[in-house]
């Protein structure tokens, strides 16, 4: 893992981005990793049923952080609803949470309703596909633990070819935050009715440009330049405080100088010899 603390979030993320395949092979090839990893592929083809999964508790907790559930861990009976649930019956328990993260491990694992069996676990490339989301999970989370600013950015990343509407970014409460911030909704905006929210946020967001890299860059930036601003923690490296400290610093007596910061011109900040 590669430390972040005391530096803004724009050159950790691009510290991050410069690493990320160091880190991902650095998560598989550690003890633990490793460990996780082999004995998920030695026996998840033995899985048919929702009940051989949740007796088998290393598998189980693979699976949950692979999808990352660690905080559901412990409540393996809603769990084993959920991954039964018919996701086709929009009265089923995994259509009335509101957490996509339900809705995810359930068409992922891919469980027939009333544990009637699964195909899933003996294909090869599926189990690499969980393999290949449990290390990114493990990455994404290491860096959150760091820095929530460059966390939430990565997830933004992971999610945006998904989100076709306001409605979709405001079920997720990162995604919601991280959207808010970047088109200026103010975080006491949450309260507001969602379908008004969603409404405001479909007037400044374009969809359909959403999963272009460009867009997602613009976002990014305009995000991490106003959760910087805001964030003590990374003052001494933030564009923007470093404008607001040189206006005090040249004006007569040391009295601070109400200025406007551009946001736009702040993003545009290039990143070195990391990008």
């Amino acid at each position: 893992m590669i430390p972040l603390q005391g530096m803004s979030s724009l050159l950790g993320l691009a510290l991050v981005d410069a690493t990320r395949d160091r880190q991902i092979a650095s998560i598989q090839n550690s003890a633990q990793g490793a460990r996780e990893i082999s004995s998920f592929r030695e026996r998840i083809g033995d899985i048919e049923t929702v009940d051989q999964l949740l007796d088998d508790h290393e598998l189980y907790t693979f699976v949950m952080k692979a999808y990352d559930l660690e905080d559901q861990i412990f409540g393996k009976a809603m769990m084993g609803k959920v991954l039964t649930s018919d996701i086709d019956d929009k009265t089923s328990l995994v259509n009335r949470l509101t957490d996509q993260r339900f809705k995810d491990i359930n068409q992922g694992m891919g469980f027939l309703p009333d544990d009637a069996g699964n195909n899933n676990t003996l294909q090869k490339v599926w189990q690499d596909e969980m393999v290949e989301r449990f290390t990114e999970r493990q990455f994404i989370n290491s860096q959150a633990d760091q820095n929530e600013t460059i966390g939430t950015v990565l997830e933004f990343r992971k999610k945006a070819a998904s989100i076709t509407s306001g409605f979709d970014l405001l079920k997720d409460p990162e995604l919601a935050e991280f959207i808010r911030t970047a088109i200026g909704l103010p975080e006491e905006a949450a309260g507001i009715d969602i379908d008004i929210q969603a409404a405001f946020i479909e007037s400044k967001v374009d969809f359909d440009k959403l999963s272009s890299p460009a867009e997602i860059e613009r976002l990014t930036l305009r995000y991490i330049a106003i959760k910087d601003a805001e964030n003590i923690d990374n003052i001494s490296g933030n564009t923007a405080v470093q404008l607001m400290t040189a206006a005090v610093n040249a004006s007569s007596g040391g009295q601070f100088v109400p200025i406007t910061i551009d946001i736009e011109s702040i993003t545009l900040v290039p990143r070195g010899s990391y990008s």
